[in-house]
This record gives C-alpha cells, structure tokens and sequence, in this order.
C-alpha cells in the first residue's frame, strides 16, 4: 500500500524584515524599561513603513525613559541590523520616529494587577504580581531536530540566518538586511521523508546581476 505523503512548509525571515524590525524595537523598549523596573507593565506596539517608525501603546511604570530615549532606542535598533542608507529603504539616521505611549487602561489595570490567585489566598509572589494583560499561547516540542522544533521551520530558520551572516560578513556584499526562506518538507505516516521546495527571497542592490545572486544564493547559501 502507498503510504500518505503530505506536504508542510513553513516560513522564517531575516532581521531585516519589517515584522523582525517591529519585533526588535519593542523587545529593545521593554529591556530597556524592565531593567530599572522589572515591576513595570509594558504594551508596545511598533509599525514601520519607508523611513518611518512608529511606537505606540501602553506602559505603566516607574522607570525613567522617556520619547526621547525610546526615540534612540529605535535608531540604535535600526542601525544594529543594518539599515544604514536610505535606498535601503530606511535609515537610521534619518528616519522619522514618532512616539506615542500612555499608562495602561485603569479598566485593564482593576482586572489583571491584583492576580486571581491572590485574590483567593495564595501568597506566592508569582500569585501577587498579576499579569499585564490576558494572554493564550500553545505549541508543542518534537524530536525532528536537536532544537526539539519541527524540521520545515528549522531549515526555514537556518537559511534566513545564513543569509544574514554572509551579509554581515562581507561574503555577499550586494544582498541588503530583509529576507526570507520557506521550505516544504514530505512528510510520510507522521515522518519527514525529503525536501520539496525551497524558496528563498531577499532584499539586494540593484546592480548585482540576477544570475550572480541566483547563483550565489543556491551554492552559499541553500547548499
């Protein structure tokens, strides 16, 4: 009997991508507040469009930072994964920043800041500090790879490094900071069996010639 062959992909990108971009620079806001205030309640939100950013939510907390810090928090961030010129689409230094942050909604506050937990007589300190907001998260571990992750996802994720690294190494000078790779994987009775498809795109200087880079990427990277 043929046995059921199914196909999944799975897609990773590069840094430099706007949602890698928005990732990055809320992460940089909250260690930046939650290391003089690991109390505080941060919501931060960031979008980002041709050299401009935008960060905006709720923060309730005691630590000093201020538009102006979180304004070079943003540029320090942009600059880190590479957007340096602005033909690459935005620029660190010259890159519009508006920041808009108010306190977390009382409304919100009255139903997460005292933990239910708490409320019912439980003193640990996990059950007196609450949360800052509702939250629902699932996933599950497999034993595909040494990462424990399954196997289209890793490869999605090794390939989108690479091309990271021969960026920042120099190897391939012409490719820019946004990229991406998703790779489909068989999968027979529950096990991957062999790769499918494998798409990789990335952001690149205009002058380097399309056979260069399909060249380059297959035998440097994909390889």
């Amino acid at each position: 009997m043929n046995e059921k062959v199914v196909l999944f992909s799975s897609e990773s990108v590069t840094e430099g991508h706007p949602d890698k971009v928005c990732d990055r620079i809320s992460d940089s806001v909250l260690d930046a507040i939650y290391a003089t205030d690991p109390y505080a309640r941060v919501a931060c939100e960031v979008c980002a469009t041709t050299n401009l950013v935008v960060v905006m939510g709720e923060i309730t907390t005691e630590s000093k930072i201020d538009a102006k810090t979180v304004e070079q928090i943003v540029r320090d961030a942009i600059k880190e994964i590479g957007y340096t010129d602005e033909s690459f689409g935005i620029d660190y230094k010259t890159c519009k920043v508006i920041v808009t942050l108010d306190s977390q909604s009382p409304d919100i506050a009255m139903g997460v800041n005292n933990a239910v937990e708490n409320r019912e007589g439980g003193t640990d300190i996990a059950d007196v500090i609450g949360a800052g907001d509702q939250g629902m998260m699932f996933g599950y571990a497999c034993r595909e790879t040494e990462e424990y992750m399954p196997l289209p996802i890793m490869l999605a994720h090794k390939l989108t490094k690479k091309l990271t690294q021969m960026r920042k190494s120099g190897q391939m000078p012409y490719l820019r900071p946004d990229g991406k790779a998703q790779v489909t994987v068989a999968y027979a009775n529950g096990e991957p069996v062999y790769v499918d498809t494998v798409v990789v795109s990335t952001q690149h200087s205009p002058e380097v010639a399309r056979e260069t880079l399909v060249s380059e990427v297959i035998e440097k990277i994909i390889k």
